[in-house]
């Protein structure tokens, strides 16, 4: 287990540098953001209410936050080998994974290529089909253009990166994957062999039955269906508001998991 503590840095991983926060002590816990965002910005909630109980590990993925960027296309296999080059610059062997949305269907796929790496999972809005996802999604995603991008991202990024292009660079990598898509190879989920806890919101991106669907392919599977949408049960919703009673609930539910035998 490393022992740095409130620290931050740079790690190599596989030919750029991805940036990382850690907070707290204890078991290891490695927070993995959503598509357009940054470790920090995602998981300030989940830091503010677990560093005295884990050593949260917080990255900014390639292209996002103060990571470098690549030209290549992003894919969630990429994600998943930097993620684990990060923790053996940390020396940590084992782990726990909390992602969110495009984070969750990452550790989702690091745990199907790196299955001795991940001790429990907590998956919250990940997808792992094209039909999980809202009807409508990816012609939306294929008509929108960085205009209409949620503001509180672009002044994320740009705080954190104040280079017009690598933002551009961002949208583009994050967007082409989305709509690009492809479903998760069959036996895929049947395969995993670690704990597994999904989240969603009744009002999420990601439909219910699909998460469902999913809690009955993976072998250990918990499944929690909020009153919520697309990630405030965890952190700031989209009109900046923070439901603490709801993010409070959240984040009890997720130690249990955690802290359960």
């Amino acid at each position: 287990m490393s022992i740095l503590n409130n620290h931050s840095g740079y790690a190599a991983a596989n030919g750029i540098k991805l940036y990382y926060e850690i907070y707290g002590t204890g078991k290891p816990l490695v927070l993995i953001h959503g598509g357009g965002s940054s470790g920090f910005c995602d998981f300030e909630e989940t830091v503010t209410r677990l560093k005295d109980r884990y050593q949260l590990i917080l990255l900014d993925m390639q292209n996002h936050g103060r990571s470098e960027h690549r030209e290549v296309p992003e894919t969630f296999e990429q994600d998943a080998r930097d993620i684990i080059a990060v923790l053996d610059y940390l020396k940590i062997i084992k782990t726990s994974f909390l992602g969110f949305s495009n984070g969750a269907t990452t550790i989702l796929t690091l745990a199907s290529l790196f299955p001795d790496r991940v001790d429990k999972l907590i998956a919250a809005s990940g997808n792992t089909k094209r039909e999980g996802l809202l009807d409508g999604f990816f012609d939306s995603m294929s008509a929108s253009t960085i205009e209409v991008m949620p503001s509180y991202l672009k002044e994320n990024f740009l705080k954190l990166n104040p280079d017009p292009e690598k933002f551009k660079n961002m949208y583009e990598k994050d967007s082409q994957r989305m709509i690009n898509f492809r479903d998760f190879e069959p036996g895929t989920l049947e395969n995993l062999t670690c704990p597994v806890f999904l989240i969603g919101g009744d009002q999420d991106v990601v439909k219910g039955p699909h998460l469902a669907q999913m809690q009955q392919q993976i072998p250990n599977a918990r499944l929690m269906i909020l009153h919520a949408n697309h990630g405030n049960y965890i952190m700031k919703g989209f009109d900046g508001q923070i439901d603490k009673g709801l993010i409070d609930f959240t984040i009890l539910q997720i130690q249990k998991f955690l802290e359960a035998e």
